[in-house]
């Protein structure tokens, strides 16, 4: 596989991840965003003053995980730095956001069904999701530097429109039209992720989380022959 060709097939494969779980997450857990996670803020305010708020503190409680999914990621890389193990950065930050993914579906599974009222069980079950998706985040920028941010969808459709305006008035360059593709894919994965999961999630529950895990597994074992492959050359 081309280097360009890893490059797209990780955009799309994290793009589509991100927005699968993201819109899980929203659908099983009382409207909880786990990768947008500043989104929470709006719907915590937008709760405070509806009927119903019951789903406040899942949503507060979700941002320190959040943070913590993040922080385990730079903690984790730190530790491989000063090991001189930085060729295992990629597969073990892959091997914890695994974890974390497949704690939230067992804790969603044992909390199933999810009532009208959140449990603690369920606010454990979005912690773990909202870790999941800061580790995700920060393993992206940390590691993959090369890819457009692929739970960050904001910043990327910004993107994609200025350099779009700029090759149609003629100002754009190779490198412009560069930028495009790297942020189209994350951006399309991102949005058939999102589509097809709360479809899965209607069909099997939190088993639907099987999905991501097994995209992560997919990752980890390409990681892995690719790091064979680099020890015989």
């Amino acid at each position: 596989m081309s280097i360009e060709s890893k490059h797209r097939f990780q955009a799309i494969s994290l793009g589509f991840l991100a927005g699968y779980v993201n819109t899980l997450g929203f659908v099983a857990l009382f409207g909880l965003l786990t990768a947008l996670i500043t989104g929470n803020f709006v719907l915590i305010g937008a709760s405070l003053v509806s009927e119903s708020n019951s789903a406040v503190l899942m949503k507060f409680l979700a941002f320190p995980a959040f943070i913590l999914g993040i922080a385990a990621i730079r903690i984790l890389t730190i530790w491989l730095d000063n090991k001189q193990q930085q060729n295992l950065q990629i597969q073990l930050t892959v091997l914890l956001q695994l974890v974390l993914l497949v704690a939230f579906m067992v804790v969603g599974l044992v909390a199933s069904p999810i009532g009208k009222e959140p449990t603690t069980l369920a606010m454990i079950c979005g912690m773990l999701g909202a870790a999941a998706m800061g580790a995700h985040s920060a393993y992206t920028r940390l590691l993959l530097p090369h890819l457009a941010p692929t739970s960050m969808m904001t910043g990327n459709v910004t993107q994609i429109v200025l350099d779009l305006i700029e090759l149609m008035s003629g100002k754009g360059d190779a490198a412009t039209k560069s930028r495009v593709f790297k942020s189209f894919w994350p951006i399309a994965a991102f949005a058939i992720g999102a589509l097809v999961a709360g479809f899965c999630y209607m069909q099997a529950g939190f088993w639907a989380l099987l999905v991501p895990i097994g995209i992560l597994l997919w990752l980890l074992r390409k990681e892995h022959y690719c790091d064979l492959e680099a020890e015989q050359s």
